[in-house]
């Protein structure tokens, strides 16, 4: 999608045998997001909102805004601030099981959003068809082979798969496994990025070359200059090690949690406790199901709004992937990209 913004041109690869191999590589990728880095902001709540996602953009890769909790009214407003902060395609993710996915997706429609990523299980049917009847390119994630020849099946336009080293919500299987699993056998037919425990350059070189498209990092531009987030939260990324960012637990086998990887403090121990709350509602009566997991995301959102934006980095949750252990510094989002890049470059090019 476009904006209105007046911005200088993303620096160009810079020229040499890696670089030039590198542009080959993500031809695929940027040709199919619309920009000059196959690079997508790994859509992060209360993180992923109209100044870290246009500088994204601005700097070559693909912003995304996360969605996540947001009204239809917040998310048509974070769309058109952005718009006001970059000409360059972004793309929105939103989350299946929201409440008003539908009026969601005329927001993304109202602004000419090009790329819509639906995330947090599998889509609908209908929202499927209603993305791809407004003309936008459509991207989900897929956890396994079977669901990714499912999505392709229902004519999802790109996939994202995304393993367990990533931060926020999580699934069973890691990165390189799922890569391994999934590229060979689909990668030729569909866009696929790769996502999860990324944080150097040597890494989007040896997913290229295995057949993705590109890539999706988070947790790497979470301390970036134009990031929100507060100072506090940006310390911790700093301190952490890899080892600290953990997967929360599943305490009632019957709540549909799924597991959260973020630095451990006392909030992982709090959200065991709501587990247990929330378990009792059940068993009372009190809630159905689909009620209880509403009300396990709503806990996340709050958790994490308080670490993000309140710089509460113990009573609030602190997403992020074991990358973090990478992050150590504060930076432009334009440097971020400029030094994955330069890393790739050199590895292809050490290949010979």
């Amino acid at each position: 999608m476009s904006g209105e913004g007046l911005i200088a041109e993303p620096r160009a690869l810079h020229s040499s045998v890696g670089h030039a191999r590198l542009e080959e590589l993500m031809h695929r990728g940027t040709e199919f997001l619309g920009c000059k880095v196959a690079i997508m902001g790994g859509a992060m709540s209360w993180i992923s909102e109209r100044n870290l996602v246009s500088a994204i953009s601005n700097a070559g890769g693909f912003g995304v805004i996360a969605c996540g909790a947001m009204s239809p009214e917040l998310l048509d407003a974070e769309i058109g601030e952005t718009k006001t902060r970059t000409a360059r395609p972004f793309g929105v993710n939103l989350i299946t099981m929201h409440p008003q996915l539908s009026e969601l997706i005329d927001a993304c429609v109202k602004h000419g959003v090009g790329h819509i990523v639906l995330a947090g299980g599998l889509p609908p049917g209908w929202a499927l068809d209603k993305v791809k009847a407004s003309g936008a390119r459509l991207m989900a994630f897929a956890p396994a082979l079977a669901l990714a020849k499912k999505l392709m099946r229902s004519s999802v336009d790109a996939l994202v798969i995304e393993g367990m080293e990533a931060g926020g919500h999580i699934g069973p299987v890691s990165t390189s496994v799922l890569a391994q699993e999934i590229l060979p056998n689909i990668s030729k037919d569909i866009p696929v990025f790769i996502a999860g425990g990324i944080g150097r350059g040597e890494a989007i070189a040896a997913y290229l070359e295995m057949g993705a498209v590109g890539v999706q990092l988070g947790t790497r531009f979470v301390c970036a200059q134009e990031c929100i987030a507060h100072p506090s939260f940006k310390k911790a990324f700093i301190r952490a090690s890899a080892r600290d960012a953990i997967p929360s637990v599943q305490i009632d086998p019957r709540l549909p949690v799924i597991p959260v990887r973020a630095l451990k403090n006392q909030e992982m121990v709090n959200f065991a406790a709501k587990q247990r709350e929330v378990a009792r509602k059940l068993d009372e009566g009190a809630i159905e199901m689909a009620e209880a997991q509403l009300q396990i995301e709503h806990y996340w959102a709050g958790a994490l709004r308080r670490a993000v934006i309140d710089g509460d980095i113990e009573s609030g949750s602190v997403m992020a992937g074991q990358s973090v252990g990478m992050v150590n510094r504060e930076e432009p989002v334009a440097a971020i990209i400029q030094e994955l890049v330069d890393e790739a470059a050199a590895a292809l090019e050490s290949r010979g």
